[in-house]
């Protein structure tokens, strides 16, 4: 495992340069906008997941434009872009033509901002945050990677199903935007001939402003001025008149609240639990297998992280027990003690090389988590390959549902199994890279960057080696780190393709293809 990781450490170092020093890039994505690199005529077809068709939102027939109060639309559009000022032409450069791209990057934003460990009382104790007073203390959320899995999945599939439902209107209506009936309207970006009723970026700004608020609900101003600017950017790029965006914004209220009425049920709210419940979860265990993890951290927080992620509902695995991986060797195997020996030597001759890998995929407190590394990568691939804002939609809708049901398989694992870390079973072991306060069987890393690359693997195959030796790295970077055993990471990326499967099956018959 060892030297086929430094082998495709290299040769990964040498494919690709624009993301392999991903850590030091600017906090957005700088891309000139781009002709897209099809429009996708047939994209109100594809199959959604969270209603039947695109067609089940109604949002009416639009006016024609030989209508006096199209007309009238037109004339306060030019108005509105005649008086155009500095700073709205440094937001019309900012959202571009794809704003999968800038809605994801601000989730990733947040996820970074909120991925802090709640500090303990004075008295020593803890409290949890709590949705329900997220002013706190301690405020809401603690962005972990479940968290993080969970805000990315459910954003990116509310806009690929709103999206969806666009694109089926915008091909039943077939109005062309104002820049293809005035030639005295400038469009900002590449021009296209996608239909602008509604505004597929409207729906955007709607349905990603709810889902993040409900995410991360202390960030409302922010969240709001972000749509304000963009629903005002649609405008001003001459690319949609009001009706546009108000048809835009409609679907997205209705597709965000389909989405968050999912998610208020599908049981994130008793994932976090009780010390009594976290106890009796580690005493099965103990009695089912004969060990138990212990929290080694330092203080000490009385409750693991999550215990109960791995009942949460998932997108595509009909039963977490499906893809439950297979036992850990029992700590008395021949197993075990062959990887107490690898754990000791990977500690006693760590290199630059193996210590930089380690450090590179480590995504931890502050960071945007093993997800969010996953979700920037699909971001530098989408603007590679010009994806328009659909295509774009549906990428990070299977990437996301497939990272958040191999969180939900890992967590499973490991409060099923409690397995221990090396440094509680190895005298003297000390890690370069923290201690988690969650079991540590299956690693959560090897899993989520396994069911990520195969889902990139699957939507740009001329990546397919790349992003498969990416999850391969990433996986031995917490052997490298200390954190983990060598079947964690192994185990867990075979664990995390067989989840990923799943969805790329659904994918295949969504009718993109």
């Amino acid at each position: 495992m060892r030297n086929k990781s430094t082998s495709l450490f290299i040769i990964i170092c040498g494919m690709v340069a624009f993301v392999s020093c991903e850590k030091d890039l600017p906090t957005y994505l700088e891309y000139k906008d781009y002709s897209y690199s099809s429009t996708d005529e047939n994209g109100g077809t594809w199959n959604p997941i969270l209603i039947d068709e695109g067609a089940e939102i109604n949002i009416g027939a639009p006016e024609d434009i030989s209508s006096d109060t199209y007309k009238a639309e037109i004339s306060a559009l030019k108005v509105s872009m005649n008086d155009i000022n500095t700073s709205q032409k440094k937001a019309l450069a900012y959202w571009g033509n794809n704003a999968i791209v800038r809605w994801n990057e601000i989730a990733l934003e947040l996820i970074a901002k909120y991925n802090l460990i709640p500090g303990p009382n004075d008295d020593g104790t803890y409290t949890l945050p709590n949705p329900s007073n997220p002013n706190g203390p301690p405020g809401f959320p603690f962005a972990h990677p479940p968290y993080a899995s969970r805000a990315l999945a459910y954003l990116s599939v509310a806009q690929f199903d709103g999206l969806i439902s666009a694109w089926h209107h915008k091909y039943l209506y077939n109005r062309p935007a104002p820049y293809h009936q005035d030639n005295s309207i400038n469009f900002a970006y590449e021009p296209n001939d996608i239909p602008s009723y509604p505004s597929d970026g409207a729906v955007l700004a709607r349905v990603s402003k709810k889902v993040l608020l409900a995410m991360f609900p202390l960030e409302s101003e922010y969240l709001q001025k972000m749509e304000d600017e963009h629903l005002q950017s649609l405008l001003l790029s001459g690319g949609n008149v009001s009706s546009d965006i108000a048809s835009g914004t409609k679907i997205g209220d209705e597709i965000s609240a389909i989405a968050l009425t999912r998610a208020a049920n599908d049981g994130m709210k008793n994932a976090q639990t009780p010390k009594a419940v976290s106890d009796s979860i580690k005493a099965a265990a103990f009695e089912r297998f004969g060990w138990q993890w212990d929290n080694l951290e330092l203080p000490i927080r009385p409750v693991g992280l999550t215990p109960l992620f791995g009942k949460v509902s998932m997108w595509n695995v009909a039963n977490v027990e499906d893809v439950r991986p297979v036992p850990p060797p029992s700590l008395d195997s021949d197993a075990f003690t062959k990887d107490v020996a690898i754990l000791k030597y990977h500690a006693d001759t760590m290199t630059e090389e193996k210590r930089r890998i380690a450090n590179f995929w480590q995504d931890g407190l502050g960071t945007y988590t093993p997800p969010g590394h996953w979700n920037r990568f699909a971001n530098e691939f989408m603007v590679e390959n010009k994806m328009n804002p659909l295509r774009s939609a549906r990428t990070m809708a299977y990437l996301n549902m497939a990272i958040m049901d191999a969180g939900i398989s890992c967590w499973d694992a490991k409060y099923y199994y409690h397995y221990p870390r090396p440094i509680q079973l190895i005298d003297g072991f000390k890690t370069i890279a923290g201690t988690p306060n969650f079991p540590s069987y299956t690693s959560g890393h090897s899993v989520f960057s396994a069911a990520a690359s195969e889902v990139l693997a699957y939507i740009f195959p001329e990546k397919a080696t790349l992003v498969r030796g990416w999850a391969e790295e990433a996986a031995i970077s917490r052997v490298y780190g200390g954190i983990h055993w060598t079947f964690d990471a192994t185990v867990g990326t075979d664990q995390g393709r067989k989840v990923a499967k799943f969805t790329i099956d659904v994918a295949k018959l969504d009718g993109a293809n």
